[in-house]
C-alpha cells in the first residue's frame, strides 16, 4: 500500500522543470518522426497550400532541399506525394519509371538515402482524374482486385527507383500480400511494408486533398476505409491480416481521434506501430494559433506527446522538421 496525504504529496516530482524532465515518462526523438511531402510535376516554384499554413508543393529542388533540411536534424524519415501534370482513370503515373514520383525518389535517396529512409505513399488518388484510390468497375464502385494489380505494380516502379519503404494507403482487402509478392518476385525481399492498416474515412483528411490535389470527383471513400463509428475489433482484424500478409510496421490514420485504436495496435502486435498527424489536426492548430487563440509550439508539443504516449512508435507529421529541431 502506498502513503496517503499529507505523506504522500505528487506534487513534490512536479516543483521543478528539471524534476518534471527527469520523471518524464513520454519522450520524444527526432528519429521518431517522418515527414510527408508533396512533389507536382511542371511547376518552377514552390506552391503554398492555402489550408496547410506552412507547407507547400515542392519542386524536385525545393524537395531536395527540405529532405536535405530534415536530414540535418535527425528526423527519421520522410515520405513523399507525387502529383503528375497528367491524369487519366488508371493513374498511369502512379508507376511510370518517369514520373514525377519515381523521379523524386531516384533523386532524393542518391542524396539523402543514407540519413534517413526514405519511403513513398502507394496508392493511386492522386494520380486518377477521378481521385479514387483504385481502379473504378462501370458501375463507379472501386474494384478491390484490379487494384491490387496497380498496387503492386506502383510499389515494384517505387523500389526500383529507391524507396527504402513501401506505404500502401488504399485500404484494399489483400493489399500487403499482393506488394509483398510482387517485390519479393522482382528481387525487393529486403524492402519493408509501412501497413496503413487503419486508416478511417475521416473529415480531418480534407486538407490533404487541397496539398495533393486528390479530392474524389463523386461520392467518398467510406465503402474501402474505415467507419469512423465502426468497432476496434474491426481495427485489430485489419491489422491482423497485414501482419499475416507480411506487414512489417501498421499505422493508424488520423493520430489524435483515434488515440484509442493506436493504444490497441500498440498491445496487441510486435511490430513498430506508427500513427499519422493529419492535414486537418495540423490545419486546427495553425488556424487557432494564427488567431491568437492558443499557444502553438505549447500546443504542437503536446499532441505529439500525446501520440507516442497512446503507443506509437513513429508518427507522420507536417511539423517534423520543426519539432525535431526544438527537440
Amino acid at each position: 500500500m502506498s502513503a496517503e496525504f499529507p505523506t504522500a504529496r505528487p506534487r513534490r516530482l512536479r516543483r521543478t522543470a528539471a524534476l518534471r524532465r527527469m520523471v518524464a515518462g513520454t519522450r520524444l526523438h527526432p528519429a521518431d518522426l517522418i515527414l510527408p511531402l508533396f512533389v507536382k510535376e511542371g511547376i518552377e516554384e514552390p506552391a503554398p497550400v492555402a489550408s496547410m499554413p506552412g507547407v507547400v508543393q515542392h519542386t524536385r529542388d525545393s524537395l531536395r532541399k527540405a529532405v536535405h533540411e530534415a536530414a540535418e536534424v535527425g528526423v527519421g524519415g520522410v515520405i513523399l506525394f507525387g502529383i503528375p501534370a497528367v491524369k487519366d482513370s488508371r493513374g498511369s503515373a502512379a508507376d511510370d519509371p518517369d514520373g514525377i514520383l519515381q523521379v523524386a525518389l531516384r533523386e532524393v535517396t542518391a542524396e539523402a538515402g543514407d540519413a534517413l529512409v526514405v519511403m513513398a505513399d502507394t496508392c493511386l488518388d492522386e494520380f486518377t482524374d477521378h481521385g479514387h484510390c483504385g481502379i473504378l468497375t462501370e458501375s463507379g464502385d472501386v474494384d478491390n482486385d484490379a487494384t491490387l494489380e496497380r498496387y503492386a505494380s506502383v510499389a515494384v516502379a517505387q523500389a526500383r527507383a529507391g524507396s527504402q519503404m513501401i506505404a500502401p494507403s488504399g485500404m484494399m482487402d489483400g493489399q500487403v500480400g499482393a506488394i509483398r509478392a510482387a517485390l519479393d518476385a522482382d528481387g525487393f525481399a529486403e524492402v519493408p511494408i509501412l501497413a496503413y492498416s487503419a486508416k478511417y474515412a475521416s473529415s480531418f483528411f480534407g486538407p490533404f486533398r487541397d496539398a495533393a490535389e486528390c479530392a474524389p470527383q463523386f461520392g467518398d471513400r467510406s465503402t474501402h476505409q474505415q467507419d469512423p463509428a465502426g468497432p476496434l475489433e474491426e481495427a485489430l482484424r485489419e491489422v491482423r491480416l497485414d501482419l499475416a500478409e507480411g506487414a512489417d510496421a501498421v499505422m493508424v490514420k488520423p493520430a489524435l481521434a483515434y488515440l484509442d485504436v493506436i493504444r490497441s495496435f500498440r498491445d496487441e502486435v510486435a511490430v513498430p506501430v506508427a500513427a499519422y498527424q493529419v492535414s486537418g489536426e495540423y490545419a486546427m492548430i495553425e488556424a487557432a494559433a494564427a488567431n491568437g487563440w492558443i499557444d502553438r509550439e505549447r500546443m504542437i508539443m503536446e499532441s505529439l506527446v500525446s501520440i507516442r504516449r497512446a503507443g506509437a512508435d513513429l508518427i507522420l507529421t507536417y511539423w517534423a522538421t520543426e519539432v525535431a529541431r526544438r527537440l
